[in-house]
């Protein structure tokens, strides 16, 4: 069956086989036929998006694509509420990567629900119902960025946007199957977005192919001089992935799967598989990763997501969902001589980390360790969430880059994935070897194979 990706729906609208309204309509057509209440926040009224995809020109890259955008992300006349109903705001203006989508012919048609305040990689630390898992519905679906991977893998969209400070644009795609792209630390503007760590924040990409993910990072990528953490860096040309690329690998001692037979055994078919691509695998010492992810929430980085909830907590905390305010609500209360002390031990980590990088050009490592049902998150939320980040919470503290792609998804819908992690500014790197994985590895992506395509 052909899948809606972007390319395909692009060139359908300009060969005129479907038109862009058309495509509109059938978005909420799924939407509809989905019935679940938990992958939108707030869904954009149907006539005013097809009304807008009717004077959409066809001279870019996303020409009359539907695209949905995390609640935490500004666009204009619509709520932005980061999944806490008392923070809420009407957005004035479109965050500037939501401006730079329309640009290019994107049509908007709704806010995706989130982990609250971005803070968690389950997906059920929402007021709302949560977005329910269209591989199996027992399984969480992933957070923070929940409701863009699932408008994805169920083919609602072929395009959505999420972010990720540690781990919210992969983890997410794992659980769904399908691709994140979490860009360089700057690569992309943060300009409206509500912060989790402000320091430390992406956008991140969802799509059903790699091909797709690189054309939204292209549109979306540029420098801002409006946003102080903006950078100006170069973004290369999506190629072929370089034959003798060294492929870094954890230890066969620091594989952490937390008893899942099933994900270890699936990790060693990807090592194979890259080893048959001709790919060179080289065991590296995880620990200066593993150190640098334990201080994003043992450490000062903690008092960033208490600057972004500040004001609900310290006027409304009840308002908060009561994981997320136990988490964030500790970053008060942290000195500076704390923070200075961990920026000394990163400065420390990073040069580590650096040196790794020096005998490997990609880490490519489990995406998670593992996945969860609702019901065991429900029962153990903060330790099971901690393992989930097991091999994503250090990549922005070390200004790295990652691909996350599908690598096995099993009978019984249990997925599983992988990430190649390179440093920062080797975007197309990662995806290149992310792209070269991807087809090969025999997985469709999402839940396509039960749905019909859009056109």
């Amino acid at each position: 069956m052909r899948l809606n990706t972007v390319l395909s729906l692009v060139e359908t609208h300009r060969k005129g086989v479907a038109t862009p309204p058309e495509t509109i309509r059938r978005c909420y057509e799924r939407i509809r036929a989905l019935g679940d209440p938990g992958i939108f926040i707030t869904l954009r009224d149907e006539d005013e998006a097809v009304a807008e995809a009717q004077g959409v020109t066809n001279n870019g890259d996303f020409y009359g694509v539907p695209v949905v955008v995390k609640d935490n992300i500004d666009v204009a006349g619509m709520p932005t509420t980061a999944a806490c109903p008392v923070f809420a705001y009407q957005a004035g203006d479109d965050a500037e990567v939501v401006k730079r989508l329309k640009r290019a012919g994107a049509i908007i048609i709704g806010k995706t629900n989130l982990d609250q305040f971005a803070t968690g990689l389950v997906g059920l630390r929402t007021p709302y119902p949560a977005p329910r898992n269209p591989l199996r519905r027992d399984l969480i679906p992933g957070g923070s960025s929940a409701g863009s991977a699932v408008a994805v893998a169920t083919g609602i969209v072929p395009l959505a946007i999420g972010t990720d400070t540690a781990g919210s644009g992969r983890v997410p795609a794992m659980f769904n199957n399908i691709v994140g792209l979490k860009p360089s630390l700057g690569l992309i503007s943060t300009r409206g977005v509500v912060p989790a760590c402000r320091t430390l924040d992406c956008v991140s990409v969802f799509a059903l192919s790699v091909d797709d993910a690189w054309t939204a990072l292209r549109a979306m990528a540029g420098y801002d001089p409006n946003d102080p953490y903006s950078r100006e860096r170069p973004l290369a040309m999506l190629g072929s992935a370089p034959t003798r690329a060294r492929l870094g690998v954890p230890l066969t001692s620091q594989r952490l799967f937390f008893g899942d037979g099933h994900a270890a055994a699936d990790y060693e078919a990807a090592l194979s598989r890259l080893k048959h691509l001709g790919f060179r695998l080289t065991e590296v010492d995880m620990e200066p990763f593993t150190e640098t992810a334990q201080l994003l929430y043992q450490g000062p980085w903690l008092a960033e997501r208490y600057l972004a909830a500040r004001k609900v907590l310290e006027e409304n905390p009840n308002a908060l969902h009561p994981v997320t305010r136990a988490i964030i609500a500790p970053g008060a209360n942290l000195k500076a001589s704390d923070t200075f002390a961990a920026f000394y031990r990163l400065a420390q980590l990073r040069r580590a980390a650096d040196d790794i990088f020096k005998r490997i050009d990609t880490l490519v490592l489990p995406t998670a360790p593992t996945v969860y049902t609702c019901e065991q998150v429900l029962a153990d939320p903060i330790r099971l969430n901690s393992r989930l980040g097991t091999y994503t919470n250090f990549v922005n503290l070390l200004d790295l880059c990652g691909a996350s792609v599908p690598a096995a998804l099993h009978e019984d819908g249990t997925p599983f994935g992988i990430t190649f992690v390179a440093p920062g500014g080797q975007d197309a790197l990662a995806a290149s070897l992310a792209k070269a994985f991807h087809a090969v590895c025999g997985v469709a992506p999402g839940a396509q194979a039960k749905l019909e395509p859009l056109v």
